[in-house]
């Protein structure tokens, strides 16, 4: 028998995570509308009709378990690899190994490409030819939006399958089968821990099964021996969750998907959902300095002149937070936030400067009337810069009535149409007494 030395390598033990990774879909967790008896896809898996398709979704909601066990279920060649690292050369490689398994046993291959979106158009394009001639069948896996990150050609040869997160039912399923389970999980370390604490597990994996169970592996390591097994306490518990954050990719979909939740909560003036958001965005790790510059961008768009001191809260919020910083400064935010959630709302400026660059941008390039140049010079003068310019001041009400400002070849437009809400009712009253002086005005000048 070999004497052991200081020097042998032990066994790496196998993540909790991975020796869980289901053996068929009858122990595949969640997508229900996917893999539920009478799903389609449950159906082509099952018949081995296989075809090429790309799997969106979260972290750890099962994509690259499915690709593995869509191979196994069509009794498939499987060949894998990461758009992170791999390149045009490991793409040839795969084919090449694909042609081999078809000739030599008549075997189908199966190309599984991790985070496919990674890849830039050109690698794209490299296998698109093996994907049409059926020499593999590709599976993608990506975090981000296919419409984006994919190109048309690819995704006119794959099938898009939305996988969602994982409901805390089914974590706490999955926790509970990896407590149990003698061969694959921890069933043999006889680990006690209550069905409160692993629901706070469950929510604090925010829907994604390989963060549950490496929490579970993590706490069942720190588990306080006792007569009747390791305990998993409230203490260990706190120390295993510190400082775990939500789920939030910085600029991928998630993010978007947030700052779009929290635009369109203050835009539908819900203060409540829009706090939400702001604080599901935070705690995620969004900098909350991007947050308040969306505020700024709402307060212009969705408020406007139906409540103009969203614009200087949005902003004093912005200048508070730089000043004072987290968490201190998160509150001017908050402030800002219910304020501009709780306004009226108008989006008649953005819809008039909308409408003014299109017909700027559709007519040509009208000349200036020569009554409202400037004359700063005796030649201009002379030439009939500013002859006719009535000064506004020197007029009843300090108004024109009367006078036309657009180019001669326009007829005058009306972009800004302020809404009945907030203080554009009393702006909407002011402009209606004016168009009523302009027609009293054309009125004389006919007679």
């Amino acid at each position: 028998m070999k004497t052991p030395s200081l020097f042998d390598t032990p066994p790496v033990a196998q993540p909790l995570a991975a020796a869980m990774r289901p053996r068929n879909l009858d122990e595949y967790c969640g997508q229900e509308h996917l893999l539920g008896p009478s799903r389609p896809l449950r159906q082509a898996i099952e018949a081995g009709q296989l075809h090429s398709m790309v799997f969106w979704g979260p972290p750890g909601v099962g994509k690259t378990t499915l690709a593995r066990l869509l191979a196994d279920a069509s009794d498939a060649q499987f060949l894998s690899i990461s758009a992170v690292l791999s390149g045009v050369k490991d793409i040839r490689a795969a084919v090449e190994q694909a042609k081999e398994a078809r000739l030599q046993f008549g075997k189908r291959t199966i190309l599984f490409i991790d985070e496919i979106h990674r890849f830039n158009k050109s690698q794209q394009d490299a296998f698109l030819p093996y994907v049409e001639d059926g020499t593999v069948t590709l599976v993608g896996a990506t975090t981000e939006n296919p419409s984006f990150s994919l190109n048309n050609a690819l995704l006119s040869r794959v099938r898009v399958y939305v996988l969602r997160s994982l409901g805390v039912e089914a974590l706490q399923n999955l926790l509970q089968q990896a407590l149990a389970d003698k061969e694959r999980g921890l069933g043999d370390r006889q680990i006690i821990i209550d069905s409160e604490q692993l629901l706070v597990l469950s929510k604090a994996a925010d829907g994604d099964a390989r963060r549950a169970l490496n929490l579970l592996q993590i706490a069942a390591d720190l588990a306080v021996p006792g007569e009747q097994g390791a305990v998993i306490d409230d203490d260990i518990l706190d120390e295993v969750l510190q400082g775990q954050l939500k789920r939030f990719d910085q600029q991928g979909d998630i993010f978007y998907d947030q700052i779009s939740a929290f635009h369109k909560s203050v835009r539908g003036s819900d203060p409540n959902a829009a706090m939400y958001w702001f604080a599901r965005m935070v705690d995620g790790g969004a900098d909350p300095l991007y947050v308040v510059r969306r505020l700024l961008a709402i307060a212009s768009e969705d408020i406007g002149n139906a409540d103009p001191r969203a614009l200087e809260l949005a902003l004093n919020a912005w200048q508070t937070f730089e000043r004072l910083g987290s968490p201190e400064g998160l509150l001017a935010i908050a402030h800002a936030v219910t304020y501009c959630a709780s306004a009226p709302k108008s989006n008649a400026v953005y819809m008039a400067m909308k409408a003014a660059f299109d017909d700027v941008r559709n007519t040509p390039s009208y000349d200036v009337p020569m009554h409202i140049r400037n004359a700063p010079t005796k030649l201009m003068k002379e030439l009939g810069y500013n002859e006719g310019y009535r000064y506004a001041h020197d007029e009843p009400n300090a108004y024109a009535a009367g006078e036309c400002y657009f180019p001669e070849e326009m007829e005058p437009r009306e972009y800004y149409q302020p809404s009945d809400r907030g203080l554009e009712i009393k702006i909407r009253e002011k402009l209606e007494r004016l168009r009523q002086l302009d027609q009293q005005s054309e009125r004389k000048r006919r007679k």
